[in-house]
């Protein structure tokens, strides 16, 4: 059976510490859902590159792209190894450039819920904010034989992602209607396995500029979504907003 692909929302680096919130909760579950992957090619919206790039590190460190966060997010390390060998056909595939790049929150914030034994070889691949969503889904179309290897492809970004617009330390605040009519869009045509719309999101969605004024938090699912393959249709696995307008959805693609 081919592994499926997915798209999580990681939200602050705050979540690994803000235990009652539900998107934690589903993340913390989320190895039990899936099957155990082999691998992990982790495409975070934290690591952007001009041009695709892929990580060789042996040994990924733990990546602390924050400030102003309690010291206990700093003391958190997720210690798994990476896979050379594997992201070095990652890059022939892709024609991603090899780096060496460790982990971001994108990637070790949802790895550490959801695979906390770190025992699960993981590297990333970098999102390209100034090429289209159309380059993302076929840069994730590039890594689909990967399925039939045991290889997960998780895309880490942000259903919705409008920081200024945003409720802080108010987690149970209803979605102000743009944010709603933005993540309905997303779930339906995800549902509906539409790869056109998905790339022409920009013009298609509702509030899309309100929803993203920047793509980086959006291309992961872009990734997530082209590897499942031809055909692939999304379903939601968890739906949930904190902090006002910020979505937490999470997607499993097949």
């Amino acid at each position: 059976m081919s592994m499926p692909t997915v798209f999580v929302s990681h939200g602050s680096p705050m979540l690994y510490l803000e235990k009652d919130l539900p998107a934690r909760a589903f993340l913390a579950g989320l190895g039990g859902v899936l099957p155990r992957p082999k691998a992990i090619v982790a495409v975070s919206a934290h690591w952007n590159t001009e041009r695709p790039a892929v990580s060789v590190s042996d040994r990924p460190e733990t990546i602390h792209d924050f400030y102003g966060f309690p010291d206990a997010l700093f003391k958190l390390r997720y210690d798994a190894p990476g896979d050379p060998a594997l992201a070095r056909r990652v890059a022939e595939m892709t024609g991603a450039a090899p780096a060496e790049y460790g982990l971001d929150h994108g990637a070790w914030v949802p790895a550490l819920l959801a695979w906390p034994e770190a025992d699960i070889p993981i590297f990333q691949l970098a999102v390209q904010p100034y090429m289209s969503p159309a380059h993302h889904l076929e840069l994730g179309r590039r890594l689909a034989p990967l399925r039939d290897e045991g290889v997960l492809v998780m895309g880490s970004g942000s259903a919705t992602h409008n920081l200024r617009r945003l409720v802080r330390g108010a987690h149970g605040t209803p979605p102000e209607p743009w944010a709603q009519a933005f993540d309905d869009w997303v779930a339906g045509t995800l549902e509906k396995g539409d790869a056109a719309a998905l790339a022409n999101y920009r013009s298609e969605a509702p509030f899309a500029q309100e929803a993203h004024p920047t793509d980086e938090h959006l291309l992961p699912l872009h990734v997530a979504f082209g590897a499942a393959g031809e055909g692939a249709r999304g379903q939601a696995l968890h739906r949930s907003f904190t902090s006002g307008n910020l979505s937490m959805a999470s997607y499993v693609f097949a």
